[in-house]
């Protein structure tokens, strides 16, 4: 029989929420986020945004909180006619009337916040502070996908009483760099000159206390917030030696693509 402190903390776990951060302008791909937002950019016939929230919701966690801004409109029209999109219909066209034969339908809670069309990471998180609660929840960025345990992750935020975990990566040079001891991050450096080592890959794991950080609205998350976590000793790494890609221009977007057409695309974690 399952312990009962277990069975809290298990049950508990599994009603985090996970932020996705989705209101940037995608300037890198501006061949796609002319017309969309990039989070609505298509892999397979569905939006970059679906892969990601399908990840977590492969490992359980099924409550969202998607950051809004430029062109939010685009993703609430899509989860407005959700079910119509991913079903087939029966039109009467004399009447209007619309019959949605279901097929099988994510188990979802979707919160859809406009956090604003110009607001800087840190700025979004901040305004979701009344969406989070007082409970941990996770982070992650609208634009990349990798086939992380993220039940792993969870257990290990859980496990050392820190502020802030980061999945740390090691893909090219264009993202935050880590330097850490151990399992602790001493310093937090965005975008360095060099390929090597370790790299900021999202998918965090916070405690409410690591929004306290973010004392302005204009702050960028991967700045002066992170930074800060790292000088105070509450910001831990989980080194993910597996997948992950982000979709920042054209070419990767075909990467990803390429690999979903496949039918081995490695961040597909779930049935």
């Amino acid at each position: 029989m399952v312990p009962v402190p277990f069975a809290i903390m298990y049950l508990r776990n599994l009603r985090m929420k996970t932020v996705i951060l989705a209101g940037g302008l995608g300037t890198r791909l501006s061949e796609e986020t002319t017309l969309r937002p990039k989070p609505m950019v298509e892999i397979g016939g569905r939006p970059i945004l679906w892969h990601i929230m399908n990840i977590y919701a492969a490992h359980g966690y099924c409550e969202f909180v998607v950051a809004l801004g430029y062109k939010a409109e685009f993703v609430k029209d899509y989860f407005l006619n959700f079910r119509a999109i991913t079903n087939d219909l029966s039109i009467n066209l004399k009447t209007g009337d619309v019959t949605v034969h279901d097929g099988r339908q994510p188990n979802w809670t979707v919160h859809l916040v406009d956090t604003g069309g110009a607001t800087e990471t840190g700025g979004r998180i901040s305004k979701l502070r009344k969406w989070i609660g007082n409970e941990p929840f996770m982070l992650t960025y609208g634009d990349g996908v990798a086939d992380i345990d993220v039940k792993k992750l969870v257990a290990f935020h859980r496990s050392h009483g820190k502020l802030a975990t980061v999945s740390a990566v090691r893909p090219p040079s264009r993202f935050g760099g880590l330097r850490f001891e151990g399992d602790k991050v001493v310093e937090f450096l965005e975008k360095p000159q060099t390929g090597e080592g370790w790299i900021n890959g999202g998918f965090f794991v916070l405690e409410p206390g690591a929004i306290d950080y973010i004392l302005r609205e204009d702050m960028i998350w991967e700045r002066e917030p992170l930074e800060a976590l790292a000088r105070d000793g509450e910001l831990m790494v989980y080194r993910h030696d597996g997948f992950w890609q982000p979709m920042d221009t054209l070419r990767e977007k075909k990467l990803l693509e390429t690999l979903w057409d496949s039918g081995a695309a490695p961040w597909k974690v779930w049935a």
